[in-house]
C-alpha cells in the first residue's frame, strides 16, 4: 500500500506538471490585447480583447477602458466615440475614408454583360494576383466628404479612374491616408504604377491632395524605393518611414521630416543596426518616439527634432531588457502607452516613464491565465561563425529543466529573410509551446536579420543557399556540445525563408536530424520565380532572372535551389502548404512533398486550402498545432 500511494504521489505530481504547462489548446484561450488610443480627456486607455472561439471558428471582440494611472478596467461599447477621429479635418468640415471602387474589367461578367454568371478573369499583365487574392479590377480609394451634425455627406474619390490603391495592398490600413493639421492637405501612400511595374517595384510615394484646387503632387518623387507611414505633429511638420532602393523591400528603414518645402532631413541614417519597424511624434513635436529591433529584442528609442530644436540628430535608447515593444499607442504628459510582449506572455499594455524607461503593467488580460503556467528559461548565447563573427542564438528551455538530463532539441529557422528574431509572442511558432512539450528550441539570430546592423542583415541576400546555412549548423553544434542535448534527436522547423532553410538543410544536415517540418517554405526557385506574386523581391533576392545566363549572381543563386540537393535527401519530412499562399504558392509545398515520396522517405503533406502563408483560423491552427506536435512524437521521441 505504501508503495502504490507512492507510485500515486509520482503520478499525481507528473500529472500537475503536465497540466501546467502551455498546451496548443490553451494558447488559443488567450485574449489578444490591441491598444486602441486615449479617450478624448486624456484619463483613460481604451484597448481591445480578441479571443478566440474554436467552436465558432472566429474571435469575439471586445473593448475597455482603463486609467491611466491603473486599476480595474471596464467594458465599453462605443470606444471609437470615445476618442477622437483623427479622419475628420481640424475644422471639423470634412472627413477622409476608404472603399473600393471598380477602375479596370478583368472578369468576364464585367467585360462581357451578356455573361453575367462568367468567373473567367483576363489578365495582359503581372500583378494578377497577391498575397491571397486574385486581381478583380477593384482598388482602394481614399474619398473626402463635407462633415456636419456628425455626419458625412456624398463622398469625393481624389484618385477617380486612377489603377493604383490607398491604402497599399495587402496590409495598408487607416495610416495611409492623414490630415494636414491645416485641414487643408490631405496626404496618401500609393504606388502609382500599374501591372507588371506595380509587381517589381517597391516604389510607393507620398502623395498631398490640395482640398480647395483639387490637385495632387507627390512629396517623395526624387526617392525610389518605400515611402509611407506619414504622421504630421501638431504644428504641422510632416515625418514618415523611407528605404532607398527601389525593389528592395528590407533595405534599412529611417525617419525622415520635412523640413520647408522639399528639404528633407533623415533622422536616422547615422545608426547603422537601426531599421526602424514605427514611430510616432512626441506631443510638443520636439521629438520622434521609435522601435527598432536592437540585439535580438525590439526597443523603444527616441530622436530630437532637428528642426525644432536647430541641432544634429541625436538618438537615444529608453528601453532596455529581455523583451519587445511592440507598438506605442499614445502619449499623455512624461507617460507613452505600449504595447509589450516576452516569448512567456502574449501582448499587454503598459505605462512608460519617459524619463526613465521604467514601465508599469496596465492591461492584466492573461495574468490569472500565465499565473497557472510554468513558464519556460529563456537564455542569450553567443557562437562563433565559420567566418569568425559573433551570433546570438536564443535557447529556450522546458519548464523544470533538468541540466542532468537529456532533451530532444529543435533548430528553429526563422522566416524573411530579413525577419528579426526577437521577443516576440507567436500564435503558431510559439517558442513556449514547444519548449513546453519538452524540446530545448534553439533560435539563432543569424545572417539577414536587422538589429547587428546593415552588412549583417544584408549578406543573406543573393546568397540563400551560403553563410545563412552555415549559420543554422554553427548553431546547431555549438548547442548541441551541452550535455542535455540528446544529440541522436534533435529535429529542424521553419516557415516561409525558414521553410526554404529546412528544405536546404534536408540536403545538407550530414545527419545531425532526425526530423523536418517546412510550412510554406521554398522548394524549387525556378517555378517560385514564375509563381510567385511580388517579382521585385524575386530580382532582388536572387540578383535576377534565371534564364539570363550572363548573370553569374542569378545563376548562383538559382543553383542554390533545394530542388537541386533532393538527391541527398533521406529524412522525414513533414510539409504544411496554405492554398491561398500566393506569396509561396502551392507548388513549392507540393514539389517538395512528391520529391520526398518518390524518394521513399517519410513524409506527410498538411494541406490548408483557405489559408494564405499564414493560419488564421482557430480551428485550422490546432489541426496544424496538433499535427506538429503529433509529427514530432512520430520522429523525435
Amino acid at each position: 500500500m505504501k508503495k502504490l500511494c507512492l507510485l500515486l504521489g509520482v503520478g499525481l505530481t507528473s500529472l500537475a506538471n503536465a497540466q501546467n504547462r502551455m498546451t496548443p489548446e490553451k494558447l488559443w484561450q488567450l485574449g489578444r490585447v490591441s491598444g486602441l488610443g486615449l479617450t478624448k480627456d486624456k484619463q483613460f486607455v481604451l484597448y481591445s480583447v480578441s479571443t478566440p472561439n474554436v467552436d465558432e471558428n472566429k474571435s469575439r471582440r471586445k473593448s475597455y477602458k482603463v486609467p491611466v494611472s491603473g486599476g480595474e478596467a471596464v467594458e465599453v461599447s462605443n470606444a471609437d466615440s470615445l476618442m477622437d477621429n483623427e479622419k475628420i479635418s481640424t475644422d471639423g468640415k470634412y472627413i477622409i475614408s476608404s472603399d473600393e471602387v471598380l477602375v479596370k474589367n478583368v472578369k468576364g461578367a464585367d467585360i462581357y454583360k451578356d455573361l453575367p454568371k462568367s468567373n473567367a478573369y483576363v489578365f495582359t499583365s503581372l500583378n494578377y494576383r497577391h498575397w491571397d487574392t486574385w486581381e478583380d479590377g477593384k482598388f482602394g480609394h481614399v474619398f473626402i466628404a463635407p462633415f456636419a451634425n456628425g455626419k458625412a455627406g456624398e463622398g469625393k474619390d481624389i484618385m477617380a479612374g486612377e489603377p493604383y490603391d490607398a491604402p497599399q495592398k495587402p496590409f495598408g490600413g487607416d495610416e495611409d491616408f492623414v490630415w494636414n493639421p491645416d485641414g487643408k492637405h490631405v496626404v496618401y501612400v500609393a504606388k502609382k504604377s500599374f501591372g507588371t511595374a506595380y509587381a517589381v517595384s517597391t516604389n510607393t510615394d507620398l502623395y498631398e491632395y490640395d482640398v480647395e484646387k483639387g490637385t495632387t503632387k507627390n512629396l517623395t518623387e526624387t526617392n525610389k524605393g518605400y515611402d509611407i507611414n506619414p504622421q504630421y505633429n501638431k504644428q504641422g511638420q510632416l515625418a514618415w518611414l523611407q528605404m532607398n532602393r527601389d525593389g528592395y523591400e528590407a533595405d534599412k528603414q529611417d525617419i525622415v521630416i520635412q523640413v520647408s518645402g522639399n528639404t528633407v532631413v533623415n533622422l536616422t541614417h547615422m545608426r547603422d543596426d537601426i531599421h526602424v519597424e514605427s514611430f510616432r511624434w512626441s506631443d510638443d513635436g520636439q521629438f520622434i518616439f521609435f522601435t527598432a529591433p536592437i540585439n535580438g529584442t525590439v526597443q523603444l528609442f527616441k530622436v530630437n527634432n532637428t528642426a525644432a530644436l536647430m541641432t544634429i540628430p541625436v538618438i537615444e535608447q529608453v528601453t532596455k531588457g529581455d523583451f519587445d515593444i511592440a507598438g506605442i499607442v499614445a502619449q499623455t504628459g512624461n507617460t507613452l502607452v505600449v504595447s509589450r510582449t516576452d516569448m512567456n506572455h502574449a501582448a499587454e499594455l503598459f505605462t512608460l516613464d519617459i524619463s526613465n524607461g521604467s514601465m508599469k503593467q496596465l492591461t492584466h488580460v492573461n495574468d490569472a491565465f500565465y499565473s497557472t503556467l510554468s513558464l519556460c528559461k529563456m537564455e542569450r548565447q553567443f557562437v562563433t561563425t565559420t567566418d569568425h563573427k559573433k551570433m546570438l542564438v536564443w535557447v529556450i528551455y522546458p519548464p523544470d529543466f533538468d541540466a542532468s538530463k537529456k532533451y530532444p532539441t529543435l533548430l528553429y529557422c526563422q522566416g524573411g529573410p530579413q525577419s528579426p528574431l526577437t521577443q516576440f509572442y507567436s500564435f503558431r511558432w510559439n517558442f513556449q509551446l514547444m519548449a513546453s512539450q519538452g524540446y530545448i528550441v534553439v533560435a539563432p539570430c543569424r545572417r539577414g536579420m536587422p538589429g547587428f546592423g546593415t552588412k549583417w542583415n544584408e549578406e543573406v541576400s543573393k546568397d540563400w543557399g551560403g553563410q545563412v546555412i552555415k549559420d543554422y549548423l554553427s548553431a546547431i553544434d555549438a548547442v548541441s556540445k551541452e550535455d542535455y542535448v540528446d544529440k541522436g534527436r534533435r529535429g529542424c522547423v521553419g516557415a516561409s525563408f525558414g521553410g526554404f532553410s529546412v528544405f536546404a538543410l534536408e540536403g545538407l544536415h550530414n545527419g545531425r536530424f532526425k526530423t523536418f517540418i517546412a510550412h510554406d517554405g521554398v522548394f524549387d526557385f525556378r517555378s517560385m520565380y514564375g509563381t510567385t506574386d511580388e517579382m521585385f523581391f524575386e530580382n532582388w533576392e536572387k540578383g535576377g532572372a534565371y534564364w539570363d545566363k550572363n548573370n553569374a549572381v542569378a545563376q548562383r543563386s538559382f543553383s542554390q535551389s533545394p530542388s537541386n540537393m533532393v538527391d541527398k535527401w533521406n529524412t522525414p519530412i513533414f510539409i504544411i502548404q496554405g492554398g491561398r499562399d500566393y506569396r509561396v504558392p502551392i507548388e513549392q509545398g507540393q514539389g517538395a512533398f512528391q520529391a520526398a515520396q518518390l524518394k521513399g522517405i517519410k513524409s506527410k503533406f498538411l494541406y490548408l486550402p483557405e489559408e494564405n502563408h499564414w493560419v488564421l483560423s482557430a480551428q485550422n491552427a490546432l489541426v496544424w498545432q496538433r499535427e506538429f506536435y503529433k509529427w514530432l512524437d512520430e520522429t523525435l521521441k
